[in-house]
């Protein structure tokens, strides 16, 4: 079969769609209907997003530039695209701070939560920042003047450092006209003064204002003339070579080697208090071989996402999203074991609606039943904490046979995955760390009881990760199955990851990258097959993200040959909807709310089959080719019609908000009919969760 290509003109550019995506995170922050101190999470959450984006995507497109590379499906030449990028993130981070200034900062000072500004400090509040510099600040600060014996430090990445501008001579009669002072990273960025001290409920001052006020006590008998706070952006993708890796013969030693790296690399931005001077600005900018393009002045603390704290440390629950008590399936309440109740029925969960507990409960039974006899799982994220990794550990330790395959490569999350392995091992498990080349994102545990004489497999397969945190603030899809047919499948795949051989073929699961994309496509042709030859034909897709070119020019097929086509997509989406005869059958929109969007469904009519998949893979490149992922099917009849009710309707129904992209890739957010501003997130809490009010 000839490989499908998008005309460059029907392909949007993928760095534009994800500064298009923050946009619409910050909007979230701009909506005065939700609570105080969730706008100020929002803040911070645009902030933790741009900072990703700079340090991956800004930084590989610095690459490919310096590269010559060639562009990519968009057909836009990089160096404009970078042009683009830097035009519209300085736009949104302007617009981020205007927000948090006017907008936020004063709401919540309405409620007794005050950042208190150094211009405007009482002198019980001077008395008290003045205690805090010399007792907990000052000891641990090494201010570095700039000479030459003392040349710039190297900054960690994303670290909060000050740059001093002086005049004067040192005690041995230097002269130096420039210092860099590098916040400790022991203390905390935003500190709490004693209620009694701030003159409101809550009271807090920034670090760098404590510095800021007492600068000149680092340099005695000099004149500072300026203190401006910076943060530097550096790239940090890993790359482990391959030379490197057969050297070593051991991806664990490549990438901690790596590892200790990636706080050093190449610098991509620099982002300065406003208050700095031109003359310093520039020294920086010179120091880190950085343009103004790369240059971003901020009204305000440098780096809000110090802030993402203070809504924890803040005992305002009405100031908060209402709090809830996770649902759990009436069908895991029929008997104590899970393994009963996965024998009667399989099991859907929906979190975080409903309970990640049932999950950990699989692992904790199987840790300590006399009847299992093995458990295998894969480990992409799972946190420095973990109480499913704590269960697997115990579970080796009581002479389970376990097997773990934990990817190293999990991006941001590598020294823990490494630290878990590392104790696996050390308790007797069989720790693999996936394919080399190949991220295994596949979320599988298999659990092997022996029952009536023979081994029974039970599986639970999901949509997110293995992470107690995250699944209560992301939404996904978990499947508890005895299924034969499945459980082989899954078993299959876990021979493949630990052994050597050919890939059998599997009965239900699709399976990247050997057969997830050719059945994805072939999903779409039938659709579009079946509208050709005059029957009912539908697709639903729900996902993170759809990249992947082959997969697009398909559905601008099936949409030409009459098959309708709803995209739920939360963040970058590629295809360009509603242009007259290529997508006007397509719609594409995009839900942003309380929880990230998280689930992967896709919705194939399929002459009234009605085919339902949930997966961990988005439509991109590289979970069809470069990962290991899989993509299941919900066959029970009763749980597909919760998948539909539950994971796609309420995202397409006209009563909910929603966000819905046109032909040229911008988003216009749409209220409920009739004014309503539902959201489909409340629906489903309302639905799914026990509700409690604050």
């Amino acid at each position: 079969m000839a490989k499908r290509h998008v005309a460059p003109e029907l392909y949007l550019n993928r760095e534009l769609g994800q500064l298009e995506f923050n946009r619409r995170v910050l909007a979230v922050a701009e909506n005065r209907g939700i609570p105080a101190l969730e706008r100020l999470r929002f803040l911070c959450i645009v902030d933790s997003n741009l900072d990703e984006f700079f340090e991956i995507r800004v930084a590989g497109l610095k690459e490919e530039i310096a590269a010559n590379a060639p562009p990519g499906p968009d057909g836009i030449p990089l160096g404009q695209v970078f042009r683009q990028v830097t035009r519209k993130a300085q736009n949104l981070v302007a617009r981020q701070y205007q927000v948090f200034n006017e907008d936020v900062l004063p709401q919540l000072a309405a409620e007794g939560i005050r950042f208190l500004r150094r211009r405007k400090w009482n002198s019980a509040q001077k008395d008290w920042v003045k205690d805090y510099f010399f007792r907990e600040l000052m000891p641990v600060l090494t201010p570095i003047g700039l000479d030459p014996s003392h040349p710039f430090p190297r900054l960690l990445n994303k670290s909060l450092n000050f740059v001093v501008e002086l005049e004067g001579k040192d005690a041995f009669g230097r002269k130096s006209s420039m210092a860099i002072v590098q916040a400790p990273r022991v203390l905390p960025r935003v500190i709490a003064l004693p209620r009694q001290v701030a003159g409101c409920d809550h009271g807090f001052v920034f670090l760098s204002s404590i510095l800021h006020a007492h600068v000149d006590e680092l340099f005695p008998g000099m004149s500072v003339l300026g203190c401006y706070q910076f943060q530097l952006t550096r790239n940090s993708d890993l790359y482990i070579d391959d030379e490197e890796l057969r050297e070593l013969n051991s991806l664990r030693k490549a990438l901690q080697g790596e590892l200790t790296q990636r706080q050093f690399g190449d610098s991509v931005r620099l982002e300065v208090a406003d208050s700095c001077s031109p003359r310093m600005a520039e020294a920086l900018l010179q120091q880190f071989g950085l343009t103004q393009e790369d240059f971003y002045q901020v009204n305000g603390p440098v780096n809000l996402v110090r802030l993402i704290q203070i809504p924890e440390r803040v005992d305002r629950p009405d100031l908060k999203f209402p709090t809830f008590v996770p649902g759990v399936p009436r069908e895991l309440t029929r008997f104590p074991y899970i393994f009963d109740c996965i024998r009667k029925d399989d099991i859907l969960l929906h979190h975080p609606y409903q309970s990640f507990l049932p999950v950990i409960n699989f692992i904790e039974q199987a840790a300590h039943d006399p009847q299992v006899v093995a458990i295998k799982q894969t480990v992409y994220r799972t946190g420095a904490q973990s109480e499913m990794m704590e269960l697997l550990i115990q579970a080796a330790r009581n002479g389970k046979a376990v097997t773990v395959v934990v990817e190293l490569m999990a991006r941001f999350d590598e020294e823990a995955n490494i630290n878990w392995a590392q104790r696996l091992e050390d308790a007797g498990a069989h720790v693999i760390y996936g394919v080399v080349g190949h991220k295994t994102h596949a979320k599988m545990a298999l659990v092997v009881r022996r029952e009536d004489e023979r081994l029974r497999r039970y599986v639970h397969l999901g949509t997110g990760n293995y992470h107690s945190h995250t699944a209560t603030l992301y939404t996904d899809f978990g499947l508890f199955t005895c299924n034969e047919e499945i459980c082989s499948d899954v078993s299959e795949v876990f021979m493949q990851l630990t052994g050597l051989g050919k890939a059998m073929k599997l009965k239900h699961l699709w399976q990247s990258p050997f057969t997830l994309h050719e059945r994805s496509l072939k999903a779409i042709q039938t659709e579009t097959h079946n509208a050709k030859a005059g029957r009912k034909a539908r697709i639903i897709a729900k996902m993170n993200a759809l990249l992947e070119p082959e997969i697009i020019a398909a559905l601008y097929e099936a949409s030409q040959a009459g098959v309708r086509i709803d995209l739920i997509v939360r963040g970058v989406c590629a295809l360009r909807p509603g242009i007259p005869g290529v997508s006007d059958n397509i719609c594409v929109r995009s839900i942003l709310g309380r929880f990230l969007e998280h689930t992967r469904v896709f919705y194939f009519y399929n002459g009234g089959a009605e085919d339902v998949y949930l997966s961990s893979a988005d439509w991109m490149d590289r979970n069809f080719f470069r990962r290991i992922e899989v993509c299941f099917p919900v066959l029970e009849p009763r749980l597909k019609k919760r998948v539909i009710k539950e994971g796609l309707k309420p995202f397409l129904s006209r009563e909910v908000e929603a966000w819905e992209m046109n032909a040229s890739g911008q988003y216009r957010r749409r209220k409920g009919e009739r004014g309503k501003r539902g959201h489909a997130q409340t629906q489903l809490l309302d639905t799914l969760a026990v509700r409690r009010r604050t």
